[in-house]
């Protein structure tokens, strides 16, 4: 199960490359323009995702000028956000996503597409990034599928932006 499951996730990850590394590259544009500036980039994750939150804030190498945001916390309009959830249509993801969008703070928003005939990340975000997970990655013996690993692609997605907006503090630092 571990081999299948290893090619599985080998193989979302190469389609999350292909697929998505523009809008990583945007997502740690958007962000930068905290990290440079005098903003914070709020960290953000719902259920299972917040443990891209505590890899952001208490990992070995924490993401730069992050912070945890507390639903009732205070903004500015250089801060910005990168918002982890399961689907595009989480209500509680959703509903911070909103607010953001009244107050007019830019917001990266991390989740698997998925059909809605109501509001959506997709279009709610500044940039949105397709975790692509659709259903389990291993079949078993009745045709079920299972091992569904949204935190693990999640951050996977995650480095993806970090590496990136490490790239671009370090660009606009040597021409300073």
């Amino acid at each position: 199960m571990l081999k299948i499951f290893s090619t599985q996730i080998s193989g979302l990850f190469k389609k999350m490359i292909e697929n998505e590394a523009f809008e990583m590259e945007d997502a740690g544009r958007l962000l930068a323009q905290a990290v440079v500036g005098d903003g914070s980039v709020f960290i953000h994750g719902f259920g299972e995702m917040q443990g891209v939150t505590a890899e952001a804030l208490n990992g070995a190498e924490p993401f730069p000028k992050a912070k945890s945001y507390e639903l009732s916390g205070t903004i500015s309009r250089e801060d910005r956000f990168l918002i982890f959830s399961r689907h595009s249509d989480d209500s509680e993801a959703l509903m911070l996503a909103k607010q953001l969008k009244e107050k007019d703070i830019p917001f990266v928003a991390v989740s698997t597409s998925v059909p809605s005939e109501g509001d959506s990340l997709l279009e709610l975000a500044d940039v949105h990034i397709d975790l692509r997970i659709q259903r389990g990655l291993i079949p078993d013996e009745t045709g079920n599928r299972y091992g569904y690993p949204t935190l693990l692609t999640a951050l996977f997605a995650y480095h993806g932006i970090k590496f990136t907006l490490e790239e671009i503090i370090k660009e606009y630092e040597d021409d300073e």
